[in-house]
């Protein structure tokens, strides 16, 4: 069913709690060096997977950090794949289809699960989990591989804050990436998606 569409960014729906903020941030950076013409480019090479839900609502299954950059960098429209279209279904049914396929993380940043209603009806309301950015800084520097199991990231993000204490990381958040690295890549990780060992 996947079509690439337009839509406004403020418009969309998270299907999580948090992101990594420090994350957003690199990504907002590089968005705001592009060019107007280079930033549609590289948006439309990056579609936000969307599914349309009821009261015609989209809500964003990937790419949180992206969608929430733009939105930091001003970006009035990015572009969506329809992943399915479940406008049609009453909102009990639509939470219990999302959760079937995956495609909802309603997890805090203490990896305490919430209701479907406590997710932020706005991409500015996503709260800042300071691991979620650990887990996407050493996935970046080769800890581990992007894959296609859903939510990998916050499994990762979990892993790293059972084993490294969060002064830790707010204290030298380069340290904790090489710390990290080193964990993701230990026997300790092997069961993880994504592991490289």
């Amino acid at each position: 069913m996947s079509k690439l569409k337009r839509a406004l960014v403020k418009s969309l729906y998270p299907t999580q709690l948090t992101v990594g903020m420090l994350e957003v941030e690199v990504k907002r950076n590089r968005l705001m060096k592009l060019s107007p013409d280079e930033r549609e480019a590289f948006l439309e090479a990056h579609p936000m997977p969307a599914v349309i839900g009821p009261e015609l609502r989209l809500y964003i299954t990937d790419h949180h950090h992206l969608a929430r950059a733009a939105l930091d960098a001003r970006v009035k429209e990015a572009f969506f794949s329809v992943e399915a279209d479940f406008s049609a279904l009453h909102p009990t049914k639509f939470w219990a289809e999302m959760e079937k396929r995956s495609w909802v993380h309603p997890l805090d940043g203490n990896g305490v699960r919430h209701t479907y209603h406590h997710l932020p009806a706005s991409l500015r309301k996503l709260v800042d989990d300071v691991y979620r950015s650990l887990a996407g800084f050493v996935r970046d520097a080769g800890g581990f591989r992007k894959t296609d199991a859903a939510f990998v990231e916050f499994i990762w993000a979990d892993f790293f804050r059972r084993n490294i204490a969060v002064e830790d990381v707010t204290a030298d958040f380069r340290a904790a990436v090489r710390r990290a690295k080193r964990l993701a890549q230990s026997p300790l990780a092997r069961r993880i998606p994504g592991f490289t060992g």
